[in-house]
């Protein structure tokens, strides 16, 4: 890949990143729910990191003609654990806002495992493909999670209305 393909490439993660994280502090700004609210303020926060990280690379591809050494944290935090909570799934409905915005958020996170999976794939530059893979097990963290309280909320739904088979 050439210099200005991976500058182009950057850009386009960057602005990725921007709009999700935009996504998630509107979603965060909209609900009442204090839970929700705290879940996609965390999701916004990890985007802005994100943002960051691509900033940097930009900048150094420019100036230095290559990307930077960063050492990337390995293990994304595990969100559900520290947020999701009983009370945060009774208080979101199925059919709520919140859930309307759970599901566009994955199918944001989706998109983002595959771009940067597929940019993964596509490079021979060791420190783009450690980047990329970096960033594609983050957004897969983000994605499970997002699925696991996606699920959850079926599975209230189903369970109220005696959608279980008997």
């Amino acid at each position: 890949m050439t210099e200005n393909q991976t500058l182009e490439i950057l850009k386009g993660a960057i602005l990725f990143e921007r709009k999700g994280k935009a996504f998630y502090e509107n979603v965060a700004s909209q609900t009442n729910n204090d839970g929700v609210k705290e879940v996609f303020e965390t999701m916004a926060e990890e985007e802005e990191n994100h943002i960051e990280v691509l900033s940097n690379h930009y900048k150094s591809l420019v100036e230095k003609g290559k990307l930077s050494n960063i050492t990337y944290e390995t293990n994304p935090k595990k969100i559900s654990a520290s947020v999701l909570t009983e009370k945060i799934k009774q208080e979101i409905s199925a059919a709520s806002y919140e859930a309307a915005a759970i599901s566009a958020a994955m199918a944001m996170e989706q998109n983002a495992v595959k771009f940067y999976s597929e940019r993964a794939v596509a490079t021979d530059n060791d420190l783009e493909k450690e980047l990329y893979n970096w960033l594609s097990l983050w957004e897969k963290t983000h994605l499970q999670f997002l699925s696991d309280l996606d699920n959850e909320l079926k599975e209230s739904v189903w369970y109220d209305n005696k959608f279980w088979p008997m």
